[in-house]
This record gives structure tokens, C-alpha cells and sequence, in this order.
């Protein structure tokens, strides 16, 4: 079970800071970093992990180079929330790597979903055999990227609650 944030001490949150920006960061590194020992270093990395504050690591790809640059934003309007319906909608986005995110949101539509592709002909393909395939999708509704401005999954750790 992941424990609350607050039950974290300045060196913890130094050291998640640091891993964030830096996941490759060798022990020792990391170590001299937050001035503890390799060991003591390690073994709050792997209470952090152990506790799920830390659920990952993974490289950040250029999708420029891997022809995966156009991203488009789509709000799903399913025809009813019912809690069938929502599974099998939510089981269904999981099959699909082109979604690479899903979210349920309030408001006039139930989902936001994030899609990396090549093109915008690539997305119409995705849009007609993916997205109104999926489990009751009523209303789609399209949002193409022109620029991304920011884009980061980090977690801004300056301020948070402290032991």
C-alpha cells in the first residue's frame, strides 16, 4: 500500500527529486548527493520502491526520431457510465499502445485519451479501427497538436509536506 506523502523526510523527497531527473544515477552518486553512505543511499531507494513511491524506471524516447511526433488529444463520450460499461472500456484502452494515456474526467465527456502516432493519416486509421471500436464510445472529439509547449511526467517535490 503506498504510504501518504507526508510521512517522508527532506532526504527522501531529495532523493526522489534527484531520481526523477536522473534514473540512471549510479548509488554513489546518488549517495554523495543527499551525503549519506551507499548503503544507507540504497536502502532508502529500496524502501521508497518497497513502499510505492517509486514504481519505475523507464528511458524517455525521442518520438521525433521513432516516427511518433503527432499527438492528438480525443474526448470519449461513452453512451452510459454504467460500471460494466466503464470496465469494459477501460480493459479495452489498456490493449492499445497507440493510447498512451486515458483519463476519466467530469464534464460533457467520460475519458480523455492522449495518442502518439506517425501522421494525421495514421491518426484517421487509429480513429476509425481503434477509438470507435472501443465498448461504447457514443461521441469522439479531437484535439491534434500544433506545438507542445511542456511535457514532462515529473512530480514537482519542492513544497511538499515534511516529517
Amino acid at each position: 500500500m503506498t504510504s501518504p506523502i507526508f510521512t517522508l523526510d527532506r532526504t527522501d523527497i531529495k532523493i526522489l527529486d534527484i531520481l526523477q531527473n536522473d534514473g540512471r544515477i549510479s548509488n554513489i552518486k546518488l549517495a554523495e548527493m543527499v551525503n549519506l553512505s551507499a548503503t544507507a543511499a540504497l536502502a532508502r531507494v529500496q524502501k521508497l520502491t518497497k513502499d510505492g513511491f517509486i514504481l519505475g524506471y523507464e528511458a524517455k524516447l525521442n518520438p521525433e526520431m521513432l516516427n511518433a511526433s503527432f499527438v492528438v488529444f480525443v474526448e470519449i463520450l461513452l453512451d452510459k457510465t454504467t460500471p460494466n460499461v466503464l470496465e469494459e472500456f477501460s480493459d479495452a484502452v489498456m490493449q492499445y499502445p497507440e493510447i498512451v494515456e486515458c483519463h476519466m474526467i467530469s464534464g460533457g465527456f467520460d475519458f480523455v485519451v492522449k495518442i502518439r502516432c506517425a501522421n494525421m493519416e495514421e491518426f484517421r486509421r487509429i480513429s476509425g479501427q481503434v477509438l470507435w471500436q472501443l465498448p461504447g464510445v457514443k461521441e469522439t472529439r479531437s484535439y491534434p497538436v500544433m506545438e507542445v509547449i511542456k511535457e514532462s511526467s515529473k512530480i514537482h517535490l519542492k513544497n511538499k509536506p515534511q516529517k
